[in-house]
């Protein structure tokens, strides 16, 4: 496979548009001149205010059509693709958060199972050039070898969540056996930056700072045995699915799954601490978060670490931004979004 630079005569159809990695993709596309067709259901898993933050980032460019509706509506989404006929789709869309499925297991199966087949049938009865949807590092449970090679053995998920990613590349793959759809699958590792998830743990320990509350660290305070994640800067990962965008698999069965990742996990630890740097330095002043030291979640993995050669191969590029890079520019635009003195 060999990178090409993206077609702007093509029509991209990018659902989870208001979500953090969907608004990001879209407004790269229509940077470069795309015409991009954006679907999101605004679900209230999170604070709506930044989704519609996002959206309104998009709205000024005139090839850019944004449609409000479920995946899960098969009706509806096969009258989009009627109308649009995309050629490529980015499925993002899907109820996120390992900790959340827990609580709330119908919201996973209804969205990331109903509504992922709901677009491969959409994308079997509208042929599509390429569809390339999100998958997750936490299909790999507790694997214990390092790095996570898209090789491993991921039959083992320790959480709803990861099941159903699994479960997507199932589905993937069949409907490319079945019905020749190119598809790529990614494993996102982590994913941070500014406009991000509020329920991811970066931006909840500013919350919690900024609301004078301390922050639970699930660790058990071992720092000698501390979570590792594999931290990816948002810009990364745009960057790869750009590229990867271009490069649709060719197999016999033209599926392919692919690692996006820093290659370079960070203790949980010293993560805090470059996010209160970071935060110190936007700021002016020391920040220290008051900090509280819990058992490990169910469902929580040990450490995540992505292998990135495949990816390098197959477009030239992996993920190279520094946490203490990352980390200031989610703290610069926190400090001004949020208005904090």
């Amino acid at each position: 496979m060999t990178y090409k630079p993206l077609d702007k005569d093509k029509t991209y159809l990018i659902t989870g548009a208001a979500g953090f990695v969907g608004f990001y993709l879209s407004k790269k596309l229509l940077d470069n001149g795309c015409t991009v067709i954006g679907l999101d259901n605004f679900n209230d898993y999170y604070d709506v205010k930044l989704k519609d933050a996002r959206l309104e980032n998009l709205k000024p460019f005139e090839k850019f059509t944004f449609i409000k509706e479920d995946l899960s509506n098969k009706e509806a989404l096969f009258s989009l693709f009627e109308q649009y006929k995309p050629n490529v789709v980015v499925n993002l869309a899907a109820q996120a958060g390992v900790r959340y499925s827990l609580e709330n297991p119908d919201a996973y199966i209804q969205s990331n199972i109903v509504g992922f087949a709901n677009v491969l049938e959409a994308c079997r009865h509208y042929p599509v050039d390429h569809l390339v949807y999100a998958s997750s590092s936490s299909v790999y449970g507790t694997n214990k070898k390092v790095p996570f090679e898209e090789t491993d053995f991921v039959d083992h998920p320790v959480s709803l969540y990861a099941s159903t990613k699994k479960s997507n590349e199932l589905m993937a793959h069949t409907y490319s056996h079945l019905y020749g759809i190119p598809a790529t699958g990614l494993r996102f590792f982590t994913v941070y930056g500014p406009m991000g998830r509020p329920d991811m743990a970066y931006f909840g320990f500013a919350n919690k700072y900024f609301k004078n509350e301390p922050i639970q660290i699930y660790n058990n305070g071992d720092f000698d045995n501390d979570l590792y994640r594999d931290f990816t800067y948002i810009d990364d990962i745009v960057e790869g699915i750009e590229r990867l965008i271009t490069v649709p698999p060719t197999s016999k069965v033209p599926h392919s799954v692919f690692n996006i990742g820093n290659n370079n996990p960070e203790k949980l630890m010293h993560f805090i601490t470059t996010l209160e740097s970071s935060f110190s330095k936007s700021l002016g002043k020391k920040i220290e978060f008051d900090k509280q030291f819990e058992p490990i979640k169910p469902g929580d993995v040990p450490a995540t670490y992505a292998s990135t050669d495949k990816l390098h191969n197959a477009i030239g590029f992996k993920p190279q931004t520094s946490i203490e890079d990352g980390l200031y520019k989610f703290a610069k635009w926190y400090v001004e979004y949020y208005q904090i003195k």
